[in-house]
């Protein structure tokens, strides 16, 4: 039996309205293409499915039995289709997003509203961390697309990652820092300060002993293992300093930035997500945006301070 949806349709048109050329109307095409249609239908269940009296059109007992069954069929197929197409019309779905802290404070903000007022019915779900804690989590299926860091020795190959954003660190003190000269600093100069250092995960632990190391020396720890708000307040608190971004200070008043003397120490901000899963309509559409604010930001010079476009 080979019973197609629009036969289904044609046979509740012409039970709803009881009239073959008014069905066709409906349906839009013509009464003998209709007539033939059903008749193919009534031929594989191997019943009538109306009696014709007179030219009146009635149900048979199978047609009674098949009407409901045709009308359930009808409505669930309109259904998926739907919420087919809504999904990929972004009026619903979902899509996860994992940032570091530095960039969960300073990028995602604005572009998560941009996306939020194109598609307000989507799901958005942010997942902040490391970006060994993010690539992770990307590669576990857990995350959609990350704004990470890139690694001096490259990304996972599992992992397709976009380079967009380079970034400066700075050091972050309490108090004026020995050595700086027109509000710079050699990487040497804090061979005898004490660190705030940033916990295992995290990109700027790492960024932070190869610096000091390529520098020839090992960095004094004040305080290890902290998370971004947290090595912010130990150095708030006078614990030592910190390297970090200069966009995650740029609003901490008692915090005072010194810049480090070129090249200094500088990262690449990179947009990634599996190489082997194919990016969601909702996962595709945040980083167009993401790119678009990135390309936006740069003609219009609104990106942070120490961020600048690759």
């Amino acid at each position: 039996m080979e019973m197609q949806l629009h036969q289904l349709r044609y046979f509740v048109a012409v039970a709803e309205v009881r009239h073959f050329t008014q069905a066709a109307d409906l349906v839009g095409i013509t009464q003998p293409s209709l007539s033939k249609q059903i008749h193919a239908l009534e031929t594989d269940l191997g019943a009538p499915l109306f009696e014709r009296v007179r030219g009146n059109i009635t149900l048979t007992a199978a047609g009674e039995v098949l009407l409901p069954l045709a009308k359930r069929i009808l409505a669930d197929v309109e259904t998926a289709t739907r919420e087919v197409q809504e999904l990929v019309g972004l009026r619903r779905g979902r899509v996860r997003l994992g940032a570091t802290p530095s960039l969960a404070t300073s990028l995602a903000p604005p572009v998560l509203r941009r996306f939020r007022d194109a598609h307000p019915t989507v799901d958005l779900r942010v997942e902040e961390g490391g970006s060994q804690d993010l690539v992770r989590d990307l590669l576990r299926g857990d995350l959609d697309l990350a704004l990470i860091i890139e690694p001096s020795a490259g990304t996972d190959p599992g992992l397709r990652a976009d380079p967009i954003l380079r970034e400066s660190l700075v050091v972050a003190s309490v108090d004026p820092l020995p050595g700086a000269r027109d509000g710079e600093l050699r990487i040497t100069d804090l061979r005898d300060q004490p660190l705030v250092m940033f916990r295992e995960g995290y990109d700027l632990r790492d960024a932070t002993l190869q610096a000091c190391r390529a520098a020839g020396f090992e960095p004094t720890l004040s305080v290890d293992g902290g998370e971004m708000d947290a090595v912010l307040s130990f150095v708030e608190a006078g614990l030592g300093v910190a390297l970090v971004p200069g966009i995650v200070v740029a609003r901490r008043a008692g915090i005072r930035v010194t810049r480090l003397v070129p090249p200094g120490v500088r990262r690449t901000i990179a947009v990634a997500r599996r190489r082997d899963v194919v990016p969601t309509h909702a996962g595709r559409e945040l980083r167009r945006i993401l790119l678009e604010y990135v390309h936006d930001a740069t003609t219009t010079d609104q990106l942070p301070a120490g961020v600048e476009p690759l």
